[in-house]
């Protein structure tokens, strides 16, 4: 099983951004701790982060051919981005929308989410976890779907 592990804007910043929020964790680490528990479960990950909607956008794309589902923290574009949502409905490959916090108990125009409704499931609010709860969602998800 191969999967797309996906990372929005900014996230390349963690562990330094608003650590009482995102935490202290690296996206090497959370990428790290998610490669491990790919291990575990006998799945390949590939991993992509960009700040730019059009290159998420192009990713998601890409993953048709090749991809068994996507793991994605859209981040901020998880508000505005009308874009990342149709792409992830075109390809039809089953996804999990991760967050590290929780945006429904954050500022309300974080509470609505564009991709929810064309995700198999939304993980929100524990920080790190979030991915690795996400991780094997997906993976049971699409292991039973066979």
């Amino acid at each position: 099983m191969n999967l797309l592990v996906l990372h929005g804007p900014n996230l390349n910043m963690l562990g330094k951004r608003e650590p009482q929020v995102y935490g202290t964790r690296t996206l090497d680490d959370i990428n790290g701790s998610l490669q491990k528990l790919a291990d575990e479960l006998g799945c390949d990950l590939s991993f992509y982060q960009s700040n730019i909607e059009g290159e998420l956008v192009t990713a998601i794309q890409g993953a048709v051919s090749g991809c068994d589902g996507i793991l994605i923290n859209p981040a901020a574009y998880t508000h505005t981005s009308i874009a990342i949502r149709d792409a992830l409905s075109a390809v039809g490959l089953p996804c999990v929308e991760v967050h590290l916090s929780n945006i429904h108990r954050r500022e309300p125009f974080r509470h609505t989410s564009m991709i929810a409704p064309v995700a198999i499931g939304q993980i929100c609010g524990f920080g790190s976890d979030s991915y690795l709860l996400g991780l094997r969602a997906l993976f049971n998800h699409i292991k039973n779907s066979d």
